[in-house]
């Protein structure tokens, strides 16, 4: 009896092009209806392993299951997924409507017919006034808009989503990034997003899987990682944790839980100021340790300039004794 907890099922899955691994192993368990998000720096596996999900590329070893079924052998078309990629790829010479229809007219189903379907998947992402223009058209969210509806138009069960926000301004980003989160609670569909950007991952995901060099770091809600996070590679990549080594091995603690007083506070490291950075309700406050790591404080902008600082004034960051996040000696001995 197929198991349909969960919409996406990794399982030991590997890819190696020649000698090179580009995804070593990796298992991964997607409950229904879940926006995951598989995050990590240029080269980690994150594309590698999307492109195996939806079939454009074959395993080398592992299985891909999708509601339950073992889908590694077949073609992208009989998997029950769409792929949204980033260069978006709409048909320069068909209108807007028209490209959100293509699929249908692909699998034979009438004009009449497809152009009401396509009508429907235009309103659902608000583009439903731009349907006899073409791409040219419109602005880069607008058309991001459009290969969205002709991703979603054949009901995936699964929707891949290749970097899809990187060429938006950083406003538009957080707008569209909002559509997205809407549809897939609405559709009741699991999405898998791939992205680069921490915050876009945060924003987003009810699942954020972290990778490097191929394998998953770790897996989890968003606020557990960023609450928790397993190793010294996790702590620096998700952003405003400080990692510091000590004789019982390494800890993390979060910026804004660190501020600039004296030894007799609590935890603490010595330096001197090597930045400041205003960033409107914080400022952060960047550290070189007297052990020549740099370390910072985000400090509220109010209290800042009460008593504000400067580059080559001496400082003691400082934190609470309850806000040190022990680090996995393991991870640690890997790195």
């Amino acid at each position: 009896m197929m198991d349909t907890r969960f919409d996406v099922e990794l399982v030991s899955a590997t890819k190696r092009y020649g000698t090179t691994l580009a995804v070593d192993s990796i298992s991964l368990r997607i409950p229904r209806a879940t926006y995951c998000c598989l995050l990590g720096p240029s080269g980690c596996g994150k594309t590698t392993t999307l492109r195996m999900i939806a079939g454009h590329e074959a395993v080398t070893d592992g299985d891909i299951l999708i509601h339950g079924e073992n889908v590694s052998d077949l073609p992208p078309i009989r998997r029950g997924t769409a792929m949204m990629f980033q260069s978006y790829a709409l048909f320069p010479h068909l209108t807007c409507l028209d490209n959100v229809a293509f699929s249908l007219k692909m699998r034979g189903v009438g004009k009449a017919e497809r152009h009401r379907k396509a009508k429907e998947f235009l309103a659902l992402v608000h583009m439903e006034g731009f349907a006899a223009r073409l791409p040219t058209q419109l602005s880069g969210g607008q058309q991001q808009r459009i290969a969205l509806a002709r991703a979603l138009i054949t009901k995936p069960r699964v929707l891949l989503l290749d970097e899809p926000l990187s060429a938006l301004d950083p406003f538009l980003r957080i707008k569209v990034r909002e559509e997205l989160k809407r549809l897939q609670r609405e559709l009741g569909i699991t999405f898998i997003h791939v992205t680069h950007s921490q915050d876009e991952a945060m924003a987003l995901a009810d699942l954020m899987v972290v990778m490097e060099d191929g394998h998953i770091r770790q897996s989890a809600h968003p606020r557990d990682v960023f609450e928790r996070p397993v190793s010294p590679f996790i702590a620096r990549f998700i952003g405003s944790h400080n990692v510091l080594r000590n004789h019982a091995g390494s800890i993390a603690v979060r910026a804004d839980r660190c501020w600039l007083g004296s030894a007799q506070d609590g935890p603490h490291v010595t330096g001197h100021v090597v930045a400041v950075e205003y960033q409107g309700a914080m400022v952060r406050v960047a550290v070189m340790t007297d052990s020549g790591d740099e370390v910072s404080a985000l400090v509220p902008d109010r209290l800042f300039y009460q008593q504000p600082t400067e580059p080559g004034q001496q400082a003691t960051l400082v934190w609470s004794a309850q806000d040190t996040h022990a680090l996995m000696e393991a991870e640690i001995a890997a790195e």
